[in-house]
């Protein structure tokens, strides 16, 4: 009874709760020993009151079990930017920020005697416009005469790292002069080469990218690129400028004008706050667009045809998240409750005739929905695991959540209910993390398009072979799904990204599938010119099923994949691949097929342990 009281009151906090508000430094300790001891006093407190009790249980994990591997510590000890040296200075005043922005080529965040030796360098420096010195200060957590909250300095650190045009950097705390309550913030930023070219030619087709992504040294992000097929003399275009962080709000602004094989084309702008850190308290988003498609579709008959499609579409969502524990350790100030709100709106002003439609699938619709959710989220850095040599943030926590929601379409009140459980560690024996997620829809005492869909995680801690070094990642997917619509963009396959890459044909479809796959990615001493060779090779499996079609009876499709992975130490988030796979047989296309270049070894994500804008369960 006692828990169902609390549980009400924070959602009456909720309702009366203000829509907005910054992340406000708060005054703490964390230094280790004394942050291990406020811990171990909350695992005692935890234990006299049933709903803290509960909550622990669901968040926290014992101290003592939270250690790092070997291979880390070894990697932490020979980086200095991983080593923070501003938590001595917990509470003191900030009396002044001091920001240095590096050019890509020749520097160092650590070594401030180190310049650049070789003309390649200077000339490259010369041509690069570097960050501007505000767009750094605008991704601060904290500002000038306010106490030094070393765990919004780490995030802070962190917020910039994720940045993709910066390359590394370091924050560091100095005494300021003679005075022992005041201290000077050092931040040294090396960016990263920004200007992406990218583009492709053979007989069929051509293709171009141009991609800057610190336009004007200012963080945002211009994106170019044309396609021309020769043979259908189709003509793709893309155009999308993205503003990062708008006055130090971290509301992103996107626009976007795409034209797809001369006929297709997506128009759209949106603004978008999102829960950036585990510290931020308000978040939301509007999204506007529009669009026009032709895609083909078949019929009752199995006979395809063109159809067109021109659609407008609306999305509005909010959030809040409110602190649990009153406390001043990570582990406290990190565990939150997050209710968000969504709008979404979508009509249509074309779509296809009844005989390619019969159900109404494309049709306008409204749908309110609301998410609950606990979440518990932190960061563990490490090298050597999508970047060669690069500092990473890898998230560690847990999410519980809960969304609702009614759709109204086709005359139809549906109300959808869905469940989450997120959780990902780092362990001695490596990375752990798993993604769980069940939704459907209820109209007159049934249930539509029922989706189940877990997501699984893991890698080792790095090997070491001579100069050599290695990670193996296992990544699983499950996607069961139950009364779904009979139509062909309601049902599952095997294609693309959703599934092998590579691998595609239009007559393989289901309502349930599983997918497996295993790489070995080398990080190798290779440096031809800057460039890092990087051998890996990868296996991807996959089952694809149905209510007549059961899953172990079904045909199980295999790629087998080697390639090259190639780094530049000065092109941070990007990277250049050569690959060769053979596919034993894909539907429609024959067997013992070979393809170059067919797939990207860059799918593989870690979990999100946000509460953000409230969705159904993705089913692909």
């Amino acid at each position: 009874m006692a828990l169902k009281i609390k549980l009400l009151i924070l959602l009456a906090f909720f309702v009366m709760a203000p829509a907005v508000a910054q992340v406000t430094p708060v005054k703490k300790d964390t230094v280790k020993e004394k942050r291990d001891q406020m811990y171990k006093k909350l695992e005692d407190y935890s234990k006299q009151k049933k709903f803290t009790k509960f909550i622990h249980k669901l968040i926290f994990r014992p101290v003592a079990s939270q250690r790092p591997s070997q291979s880390r510590r070894k990697i932490k000890e020979k980086t200095p930017e991983m080593t923070n040296t501003y938590d001595r200075y917990e509470g003191k005043i900030i009396r002044k920020i001091n920001i240095v922005t590096l050019d890509p080529f020749g520097y160092s965040v650590n070594d401030t005697t180190r310049k650049p030796a070789v003309w390649l360098d200077r000339f490259g420096n010369g041509v690069h416009l570097k960050t501007k010195q505000l767009t750094i200060r605008n991704l601060l957590l904290f500002k000038r005469n306010e106490p030094l909250d070393s765990l919004l300095v780490k995030e802070s650190e962190r917020l910039i790292r994720s940045q993709r045009y910066v390359r590394r950097v370091a924050i560091r705390a100095v005494p300021a002069g003679t005075s022992n309550d005041s201290i000077d913030i050092d931040i040294r930023v090396l960016d990263s080469w920004s200007l992406i070219p990218n583009g492709s030619a053979s007989g069929s087709a051509t293709s171009l990218e141009l991609t800057e992504r610190n336009f004007m040294g200012l963080g945002h992000e211009f994106r170019n690129s044309f396609d021309k097929r020769f043979s259908s003399g189709e003509t793709s275009y893309l155009a999308r400028y993205t503003v990062p962080n708008i006055l130090n709000t971290y509301i992103t602004a996107t626009a976007n004008y795409q034209i797809e094989k001369s006929d297709n084309s997506l128009k759209s702008f949106g603004l978008e706050r999102k829960f950036f850190s585990a510290y931020t308290k308000w978040a939301g988003g509007a999204y506007f667009e529009s669009r026009v498609l032709r895609d083909s579709l078949p019929d009752a008959n199995d006979e395809w045809a063109i159809q067109n499609f021109k659609s407008d579409a609306q999305d509005f969502w909010a959030g809040y998240s409110f602190k649990i524990y009153k406390g001043q350790t990570e582990e406290e100030r990190t565990t939150r409750l997050v209710a968000t709100g969504r709008y979404f709106s979508q009509h249509y002003k074309e779509r296809p005739p009844i005989a390619y439609d019969s159900i109404n699938f494309f049709s306008n619709e409204k749908f309110y929905m609301a998410s609950i959710g606990l979440t518990s989220r932190k960061f563990v850095q490490d090298k050597f695991l999508f970047n060669y040599d690069i500092v990473e943030d890898i998230p560690i926590g847990k999410v519980y959540s809960l969304t609702t929601g009614v759709q109204h379409k086709n005359d139809e009140h549906r109300i959808y209910l869905g469940g989450r459980y997120a959780y990902g560690n780092l362990f001695t024996w490596g990375y752990l993390g798993v993604d769980a997620e069940v939704g459907t829809f209820y109209y007159k005492q049934r249930t539509d398009q029922t989706t189940l869909r877990i997501d699984g995680i893991y890698f080792t801690n790095i090997k070491n072979w001579g100069r050599w070094r290695f990670r193996h990642f296992i990544k699983p997917t499950l996607v069961f799904g139950d009364h779904r619509m009979p139509i062909i963009k309601d049902l599952l396959d095997l294609n693309g990204n959703n599934g092998i890459q590579g691998f595609e044909t239009r007559t393989l479809l289901g309502t349930k599938k599983i997918l497996l796959t295993l790489q070995t990615q080398s990080y190798s001493p290779w440096n031809v010119f800057g460039f890092r060779l990087n051998p890996f090779a990868s296996f991807t499996m996959g089952v694809i099923g149905d209510e007549e079609n059961k899953l172990y009876n079904s045909k199980v499709y295999t790629r087998f994949g080697v390639g090259l992975l190639i780094y530049n130490d000065y092109l941070i988030f990007n990277s250049f691949q050569l690959s060769f796979a053979y596919y034993p047989s894909i539907p429609d296309n024959g067997y013992n097929i070979f393809k170059t270049n067919s797939f990207k070894n860059d799918d593989i994500e870690l979990p999100d342990f946000q509460v953000g804008k409230p969705t159904v369960v993705p089913y692909e």
